[in-house]
């Protein structure tokens, strides 16, 4: 299960990223991350940016509202989305 953790003004989780995937889609869990593939490589920020966009889109949110908090340079890497709440995000990944 993914640790979906409340903050004053959002919620935060960690993701497993997966560059160079063979398509931008969630794989599943690891060890409590959300583990997510995107096709970009990981030059220049660009699988980041994917991972942005990504995210999102699957929970309905503007890009401007999602943020990596930790792991820039990891795959291992904390997520920030700002204006929801860990039961909508829940609700949201479920669908997949």
């Amino acid at each position: 299960m993914i640790e979906i953790r409340e903050t004053s003004s959002g919620v935060s989780f960690a993701v497993r990223l997966q560059p160079k995937a063979k398509k931008t889609a969630i794989i599943g869990e690891l060890n409590g991350a959300l583990k997510l593939g995107v096709t970009d490589p990981p030059i220049d920020g660009r699988a980041n940016e994917a991972l942005i966009r990504f995210v999102a889109g699957l929970l309905k949110v503007t890009r401007s509202s999602v943020t990596i908090a930790a792991g820039e340079s990891s795959r291992n890497k904390v997520i920030r989305i700002e204006g929801v709440t860990a039961e909508q995000v829940r609700f949201r990944l479920k669908v997949w």
